[in-house]
């Protein structure tokens, strides 16, 4: 029997008694994957700044990050509670607060279903319906879409998947204007051409840990040189539709200036990384969590720029 074929309730390793109110409080707030959330409100904020070509009302950003963190919060806690028994034989998952023990499955289902609930009133009642209905629409799409349907079965679920990643834009955007926009749909596809390349360098690092729990992720199915092929592909792709942000939101000369140089920084990483490939490296020469880490500078730079352009035209 296989991780595919079965979702076991999980495997306890603390009981009742060996649970202290501080650490169930931290299990709690790991259930929610802070690290992760922290780069979904990179993609938030600086764009209520485009959108309002200046400052936002500062009330409504605390309402929207506030809003965005319970909503992308109940849809991480979601996930575990799906992939508990995935997480329990991959190393880098098996410390989650479900496998240790440290929160119940159903205590882990009841907070996420109770944190998507919330969220999406708050944000319905205190930003505008449209934010919360593309914010649901976000936590939907990664727990039913993503998380139950395209993880376990095809090697392109990270592909299709990350839309759930790209709706934070949308969020935003609507949160100021109570719209959406072609620049925000700029912005969203940004994001979904740079998700595969940001996270199949983290799964090329890991890929005996997605294998072992038989999760088809692509460097799990493909070598690590069809997999840099794809890397650099989109990686192209990602930095094409940046520039088209210039035009469509009428930028100062920042934004393609920055945008122009911190993508030919990524696509010098993501040709190392296929050269490496290619020449046959394996192990740590490969360096693939090189272009993993810069991603994460590369998105953070690009937003904080878009923040900033408004002031500078």
């Amino acid at each position: 029997m296989t991780a595919v074929e079965s979702r076991p309730a999980g495997v306890t390793g603390a009981t009742p008694a060996h649970r202290p109110f501080g650490a169930r409080v931290g299990a709690f707030v790991a259930l929610t994957k802070p690290r992760i959330i922290e780069l979904l409100l990179i993609t938030t904020v600086p764009v209520m700044f485009l959108a309002e070509r200046g400052v936002p009302d500062l009330l409504l950003v605390l309402k929207v990050v506030l809003g965005g963190y319970l909503s992308a919060g109940g849809a991480n806690a979601l996930n575990m509670y799906i992939d508990r028994d995935i997480d329990a034989v991959m190393s880098r998952t098996e410390r989650r607060p479900i496998v240790t023990g440290m929160v119940s499955p159903r205590e882990a289902l009841v907070f996420g279903i109770a944190l998507g609930v919330l969220s999406t009133v708050w944000l319905g009642v205190l930003v505008n319906w449209l934010s919360s209905a593309l914010a649901l629409g976000a936590l939907l799409f990664y727990v039913f879409v993503y998380t139950l349907g395209l993880k376990r079965r095809t090697a392109q679920n990270i592909v299709w998947g990350g839309i759930a990643g790209c709706m934070p834009v949308f969020v935003g955007w609507a949160a100021v204007t109570n719209s959406v926009s072609w620049s925000a749909l700029v912005l969203f596809l940004v994001i979904f051409f740079w998700t595969p390349p940001h996270y199949w360098p983290l799964s090329m690092k890991v890929r005996e840990d997605y294998a072992r729990a038989g999760v088809p992720m692509l460097p799990v199915i493909k070598g690590n040189l069809a997999v840099a092929k794809q890397i650099v592909a989109y990686s192209w792709v990602m930095v094409a539709v940046s520039l088209l942000l210039w035009p469509l939101a009428d930028t100062s000369w920042l934004y393609p200036v920055a945008a122009v140089l911190l993508g030919a920084a990524w696509l010098k990483e993501a040709h190392a990384l296929y050269a490496r490939a290619k020449a046959g490296v394996v192990g740590a020469k490969l360096k693939e969590m090189r272009l993993f880490h810069w991603s994460i500078t590369y998105l953070t730079l690009l937003f904080v720029v878009i923040a900033v352009d408004p002031f500078v035209k």
